[in-house]
């Protein structure tokens, strides 16, 4: 009975600070919330037995699968230079990333956080690639203003974002998610949050470990 009345009491003062709180306060809590319970990674490789990967939360539309073939593309980067996904096959791993929109507050934390983990990623053999539906000057700016070494490819059309199956968050935020793509061209991690912006990079970091 003590433990039921505790369990009131921090039930009750946790909707009077939620009452307290402002409109912008309440959308921010309920997105924590949202991300926390509804961020997913995928099994980052298939098992020995052959049993395909597992997924977790999925709330994403996504239409490819670990153990399935990436789907090439190709897309201009930042210098307006057409990059092709198949550029990379049989040279290096690749760690394709798709994000809302340059410069907002975790597009930018996450591209920093790839930017300052380049030199593990170089070392691991793969190389990494971000995809948004900003145009070619957006991403110009942003690679210039946070010293970004890596391409940037505008989407403008979202036809690669669509081909991905990148969904939307509450049906309304554009999806951030993550893949990383082997040699051969097989998708070997795919992992999805909204708010974990770093944790795109150290997912990766840990699935590009493994591949070894």
């Amino acid at each position: 009975m003590q433990m039921g009345r505790a369990g009131c009491i921090v039930q009750n003062m946790s909707f009077r600070f939620y009452n307290k709180c402002s409109l912008r306060q309440r959308i921010i809590i309920f997105l924590l919330n949202f991300d926390y319970l509804y961020s997913f990674s995928v099994i980052k490789s298939p098992s020995p037995s052959g049993e395909k990967p597992g997924i977790k939360n999925d709330i994403m539309a996504n239409k490819i699968e670990v153990g399935s073939k990436a789907l090439d593309f190709s897309l201009p980067d930042q210098r307006g230079r057409r990059v092709n996904l198949s550029d990379f096959l049989g040279k290096s791993s690749v760690v394709l990333y798709f994000y809302p929109k340059d410069e907002s507050y975790g597009c930018t934390k996450e591209a920093c956080s790839f930017r300052d983990n380049y030199e593990v990623f170089k070392e691991a053999g793969a190389v990494v690639i971000g995809i948004s539906s900003d145009d070619i000057a957006s991403h110009q700016a942003f690679a210039a203003n946070h010293k970004l070494p890596f391409l940037l490819l505008s989407d403008k059309d979202k036809t690669v974002i669509n081909n991905y199956g990148i969904g939307k968050s509450l049906g309304v935020l554009p999806g951030r998610v993550t893949f990383v793509i082997d040699k051969l061209g097989i998708v070997r991690m795919m992992f999805s949050s909204q708010l974990s912006f770093e944790k795109h990079v150290t997912e990766a970091i840990e699935t590009l470990k493994k591949m070894d």
